[in-house]
């Protein structure tokens, strides 16, 4: 079990990568702290790990929020006695559209959940993975702004390009502390955040050298990955899992 007896966070849990971390990191063996909006996905999450033998408690809120941050810490600490990893895993797209046109509300909106909520994880989980003699921290990102720019995504390639920034400086501030900080790049994959416009899926299936989009729980067994021990030697790390949308040009 690549988990087991870890206390791990997940953010974004209610749904998509997370929902499919959070069943199968509990599956690994991990403690599980579960972070969202929606409690009553979150409750419904936990009680089936919970029926299938595992260990999975929740807190709801938003990432947005310095406090949450905080309060999924306490949690941890409070039900496991401490923190061993985290799936800083929450996002969203915004609103599509070009610099020049765009509100700067929705600006600030992506810039807020996407990265200032991994400036606030990061402030409370490296002090908790300190007292614990280490730990992983996994921030999930983007080939947006790293390997590509695509139209309309200002916004979003920016933020997802400010947490590679941030997981190198943090793995360069923190390894001689045995915390590892890793950042998750994913490809297309069928969540919520998708949609379900079949001409669109179809469109982005052909971005990828696989010619296909990811199930969520290809882009979360890439997350445990970076949690395990198996990964003992990665740190700083931008990890693409993306199905060859990187390198595809056909």
């Amino acid at each position: 079990m690549l988990l087991d007896g870890k206390a791990i966070i997940i953010t974004g849990a209610s749904s998509g990568i997370g929902a499919a971390a959070a069943k199968i990191f509990a599956a690994e063996g991990a403690r599980l702290v579960l972070g969202a909006r929606r409690t009553e996905l979150l409750e419904e999450i936990a009680n089936e790990i919970s029926a299938n033998g595992g260990e999975a408690n929740y807190v709801a809120g938003d990432v947005e929020e310095s406090g949450y941050a905080e309060a999924l810490v306490e949690r941890a600490e409070g039900r496991f006695g401490g923190l061993d990893g985290a799936f800083n895993n929450a996002g969203v797209t915004g609103d599509l559209g070009p610099i020049p046109d765009m509100d700067e509300n929705n600006w600030h909106k992506v810039m807020s959940v996407n990265l200032s909520s991994g400036f606030y994880a990061a402030k409370y989980q490296i002090p908790a993975m300190r007292k614990r003699g280490g730990g992983s921290i996994v921030f999930t990102s983007s080939f947006v702004g790293h390997t590509i720019g695509l139209p309309g995504m200002g916004a979003y390639a920016a933020a997802k390009a400010g947490l590679i920034g941030m997981t190198q400086v943090l793995a360069a501030e923190h390894g001689p502390e045995n915390i590892r900080v890793n950042a998750l790049l994913p490809g297309g994959t069928m969540t919520p955040m998708a949609g379900e416009d079949a001409g669109f899926h179809e469109v982005v299936r052909g971005f990828h050298a696989l010619k296909r989009m990811a199930e969520p729980s290809e882009i979360a067994r890439a997350a445990l990955f970076l949690l395990s021990d198996h990964a003992s030697f990665v740190t700083g790390s931008a990890m693409i899992a993306d199905g060859g949308n990187s390198i595809n040009k056909l």
